[in-house]
């Protein structure tokens, strides 16, 4: 038997009589007939009797109608949830963050939930070689990271370029101007080094490609621990943006560092060139999409 069976046999037990069946299908007569005859030999039981003008359900037959519509129901949830999956409205997003990526994601993402309530999460946090090796074996979908990496094989939406920001204590003496990486070199230096963070390397590069030597006196895996001790006068530090709007409230004099030229980190978020994402994850994509053209415009109207 087949789900169309099982629905036919459906409307001759709720009608109780097999023109009535055959006019609520929209089908004639006679196959209905021919239909239920099947079903009774396949089945080897009597389904209905004649009693009078109508028919009359047996034992065997009001066992088949029970079952008759919890499959009927099951194939309609069925259809609804891969409609569902397949705009997006049902589903798994699958997303890959680098550690202190894009402090704005817990609204986002608060936003797309807003949207679709149904979608269920799969968060993984890692630095940002790695989850481009997840996203490459397809564990997740989409990933956002810090740049820059060999990214041939993946589609690239740039978010913002983060400034950097040389950090001391209070009792340190008040730069009344920003900072270039050449004014603090000399300054003791503790610098951050949290896995996944992916700027220790990067602030080491920025200056040896401007030929300083700066003063480093060690580095730090905790940034919480790192925040305590800048505030109690231990060094100095640079560190990027999200990590100051994550980690307020310390005791600190803070120095935008210049120019972008000499240290910034470009933030991406990534996904696998020619490959077809989930309608989840491209409803995502398409948030996010929009969020960046609407920070851009606002930015341009701040400008002008």
């Amino acid at each position: 038997m087949d789900i169309r069976q099982l629905r036919y046999f459906i409307a001759i037990v709720e009608e109780r009589k097999i023109s009535a069946a055959a006019k609520r299908l929209h089908i004639s007569q006679p196959p209905l007939s021919q239909l239920l005859k099947a079903m009774e030999e396949e089945l080897g039981s009597t389904l209905v009797e004649r009693s009078g003008k109508f028919l009359e359900v047996t034992e065997a037959g009001k066992a088949l109608y029970k079952y008759a519509l919890q499959m009927d129901q099951l194939m309609e949830e069925a259809k609804l949830e891969v409609k569902e999956v397949g705009n997006g409205v049902n589903g798994r997003l699958n997303l890959g963050i680098n550690t202190f990526s894009d402090v704005e994601l817990p609204d986002l993402l608060n936003r797309f939930r807003k949207q679709y309530p149904k979608v269920t999460y799969k968060i993984q946090q890692n630095e940002s070689a790695h989850l481009c090796e997840l996203v490459r074996d397809r564990v997740i979908e989409l990933a956002i990271i810090r740049l820059p990496l060999e990214l041939s094989h993946f589609s690239v939406m740039h978010l913002y370029t983060e400034p950097f920001y040389f950090i001391t204590s209070q009792n340190q003496r008040q730069f009344d101007h920003e900072v270039s990486l050449a004014d603090i070199q000399n300054h003791p230096l503790l610098l951050p080094s949290t896995p996944g963070l992916g700027v220790h390397y990067l602030i080491l590069e920025s200056f040896s490609r401007l030929h300083l030597r700066p003063n480093i006196i060690g580095e730090c895996s905790d940034i919480m621990l790192l925040m305590d001790l800048i505030s109690s006068d231990f060094g100095a530090s640079i560190v990027p943006e999200t990590l100051l709007k994550r980690y307020k409230g310390y005791s600190i004099h803070v120095h935008k560092i210049s120019s972008v030229t000499e240290i910034s980190s470009p933030v991406g978020f990534i996904w696998l060139e020619n490959h077809c994402l989930s309608k989840a994850a491209q409803n995502f994509v398409d948030l996010f999409k929009k969020e960046v053209m609407y920070a851009q415009r606002h930015v341009l109207h701040d400008i002008y």
